[in-house]
Parts: structure tokens; C-alpha cells; sequence
């Protein structure tokens, strides 16, 4: 296993967990873009949102229930931003689907 993300969640690789499940596994990010910035990604390798397909609709949706879940547990209510960066020319680094979740600050749009 390569995959940076996979480590993580299988505990091969160290992270702040902040939620965890048999379907998704959300960390704080060690590069944070806001005073909250938490990661989630689904436990099974899907390499971005380009690739996901009908049978991925649960951990879709699961993903971002956590979301709300977490933004409610730290307290984002004025509001949150939730990010799925899709390829190269998308933002997206690392190449297993994960989602952001950003608070603490007001989101300026378009992001720059």
C-alpha cells in the first residue's frame, strides 16, 4: 500500500483523529487553510471523485454527514466551507478522495 491516506487511516502513519468508523476516517490537516481544516476520506481507496461510480453513493453521502457532524461538535456555526478537489488542475494532491472541511474564519468566494 502506497497510498499516503491509506496509512493514515490504517494507523501506519501518525494524525490528529477526530472521527472514525468502519466507512470514513477524518484527521486534522497538518497544513491547515483555516483555524479548522479537517480531512475526510472514505477507508476504501478511491482514488478522487473522477472515479467514483453508482456503488460509492454510501461513503459519498456518509462523508458529508461527518462533515456536518464535525462542524457541529467544533462549533462552526457561522457557517463552513466542505471541498472535494478533483485532479491536477482541480487542487488535488494527494490521489485518494478526500474531502475538506474548513471554519473558524469567513470564506471569501471565488477562493484565491
Amino acid at each position: 500500500m502506497d497510498c499516503i491516506f491509506c496509512k493514515i487511516a490504517a494507523g501506519e502513519i501518525p494524525s490528529k483523529q477526530l472521527y472514525s468508523d468502519e466507512t470514513v476516517y477524518a484527521f486534522a490537516d497538518i497544513d491547515p487553510k483555516a483555524p479548522f481544516h479537517a480531512l475526510i476520506i472514505p477507508r476504501e481507496h478511491i482514488g478522487s471523485l473522477a472515479e467514483a461510480a453508482g456503488h460509492h453513493k454510501a461513503v459519498l453521502g456518509h462523508m458529508h454527514v461527518t462533515a456536518a457532524g464535525l462542524a457541529r461538535e467544533h462549533g462552526l456555526d457561522n457557517g463552513y466551507r466542505v471541498v472535494i478537489n478533483t485532479g491536477p488542475d482541480g487542487g488535488q494532491t494527494v490521489s485518494h478522495l478526500h474531502l475538506h472541511l474548513l471554519g473558524g474564519r469567513p470564506m471569501a468566494w471565488p477562493p484565491g
